[in-house]
Parts: C-alpha cells; structure tokens; sequence
C-alpha cells in the first residue's frame, strides 16, 4: 500500500505485512478482529522493537509517534493507535495520560482513581477517543474516533481492559464495555470508529 503515491499494493489482492506498533496483545487482538473484513488480504505482525517516547499533545501525535517508530525499526507499513478517555467533569483528563493516569500503568489503580475522582461529580459524561495512525515510505495519515457516554459509580463486568468496566456507552444498552460481548464492542467501538475510517482513506490512497 502507498499513501503517497499513485501506485501500491493491492490490499485486496493480499499479501501484505503491516506491523502493528504496540506491546498491548488486547490491542492486537482488537485490532485483527476489526481490520480483518476491512483490509483483507493485510497480515498484521506483532511489534517487539523499543517503545518511542509517547511525547505528543494530542492522541494524533502519538499515534504517529509510535507508527513512525515501528516503520522505521521493521521497514514495513506500521499501524498504530492511542486511546484514552476523557471526562468532561475533570476537564478533558485523563486523556493522552489515560494509560499512566495513577502512575502504575495498571488498569485496575488507574480506574480506581478515576472514580475517586468523579466521587462528588453529577456530570459524568465521558468518552473513549482513539486516533489511528498509518505510516510507509511513502506518506503517513491519523484519524480520530470518539465513543460517547457516561462513567458508571463503580466496575461492571469480567470483559474488555482499561476503562471498560467504568464506561456506559450511550448505545451499550444501558450496559458498561466490559459487559459487552466481544462483537459488540468491535461493532461501537471508538477504536472500531477511528480504524474504519482510517482503512476508508488507505483504500482510497
């Protein structure tokens, strides 16, 4: 595939390898489920080179940051994403700081502090954002996608990571993300968003 050019590979046609630029296997599995009917034909590889410094303002920056660096380390196309969430009531945050929020990098302490932190909020409107990043030789582009909702009082559900077991979506059915199945998180999702829209332009390219 080329973004840059007017020739590339023929994704449909298949046969191409695009390194996916994170250590998160949960995100390596989504990713696979939902590129799949997508982008067929693209094989996506694990990436086990070294972590970039994640030094951007913005979930754009980032993911670009991270795909630029598997580019470079593998030689081959590189995907990449960031995500987060944000709450209106804490003015945005946690954000791009989403995965450090309590400064563990664990899931279950970075929650917990959120809702310590909404404990006396009445607005609980949030929303996941995934910006989802595509770099080659030839040029490089990131899209945003945005999951509306709201932040449950307390953890529901055995499924999904991160922020899942907190966050209502408003098409959730009344249901946290943990507590949908598989499918229909791919179907909703912020990430399935952001990486339909970005598979929209690489097909167009």
């Amino acid at each position: 595939m080329s973004i840059g050019g007017s020739t590339g590979v023929d994704l449909v046609g298949g046969g191409l390898q695009v390194v996916v630029a994170t250590h998160n296997p949960h995100k390596v599995e989504e990713l696979a489920r939902i590129l799949a009917p997508l982008l067929p034909g693209v094989e996506l590889l694990p990436y086990d080179g070294p972590e970039p410094v994640e030094d951007g303002e913005t979930f754009e920056a980032n993911a670009l940051i991270k795909a630029r660096a598997a580019h470079a380390t593998t030689g081959l196309p590189a995907l990449a994403d960031d995500s987060g969430i944000e709450v209106d009531a804490l003015g945005g945050a946690p954000g791009i700081h989403s995965a450090r929020y309590a400064g563990t990098r664990d899931d279950r302490d970075n929650l917990e502090l959120l809702l310590a932190n909404l404990a006396d909020a009445s607005d609980r409107a949030a929303r996941f954002v995934c910006a989802a990043a595509w770099v080659d030789a030839d040029g490089e582009l990131a899209v945003r996608g945005t999951w509306e909702g709201t932040i449950a009082d307390a953890a529901r559900g055995a499924g999904g990571f991160g922020y899942d077991p907190i966050f209502l979506p408003h098409d959730g059915g009344g249901r946290a993300a943990a507590e949908l199945s598989a499918d229909e998180k791919d179907a909703l999702s912020h990430r399935r968003i952001a990486f339909t829209a970005l598979a929209e332009r690489i097909q167009r390219a």
